[in-house]
């Protein structure tokens, strides 16, 4: 089993979110999508001040397996973008929820986090997914 830290928030398409202060958030893909994606080659991450939609394109992490999206759980603006990715997409790899996070967003002012799931049920739809 992938490692499911209880502390994050996570969504079906395999990202996690971390609150932080201020109405902001850190997120990045989970262990289990960057082992599920092998060795990464290549994040694209987006520019500081990109407006992002809950639910849109935020980023693209590519291995040599295949290309992948990631998308934005919520709605706002990219306060910070993890430019170490360039130089060393294998971040991802080693250390999916600390070294190798995406993005950071600040919310905007009418957005609120949707109901993501926690550790536990994370846990539970990749054991069914697997299935």
């Amino acid at each position: 089993m992938s490692d499911i830290p209880s502390e994050l928030q996570y969504t079906k398409s395999h990202e996690w979110i971390r609150m932080l202060p201020e109405q902001k958030i850190e997120m990045g893909i989970t262990d289990h999508a960057q082992a599920a994606l092998g060795d990464l080659v290549y994040v694209e991450v987006p520019e500081i001040g990109k407006q992002l939609a809950a639910g849109g394109v935020c980023a693209v992490v590519e291995s040599v397996k295949a290309a992948s999206d990631v998308y934005s759980p919520v709605a706002g603006t990219v306060v910070a973008s993890n430019t170490a990715l360039a130089e060393r997409p294998e971040l991802l790899n080693e250390s999916p929820y600390t070294a190798g996070w995406l993005v950071r967003i600040e919310l905007d002012a009418a957005a609120s986090v949707p109901v993501l799931l926690d550790a536990d049920a994370y846990a539970r739809y990749v054991a069914a997914s697997a299935d």
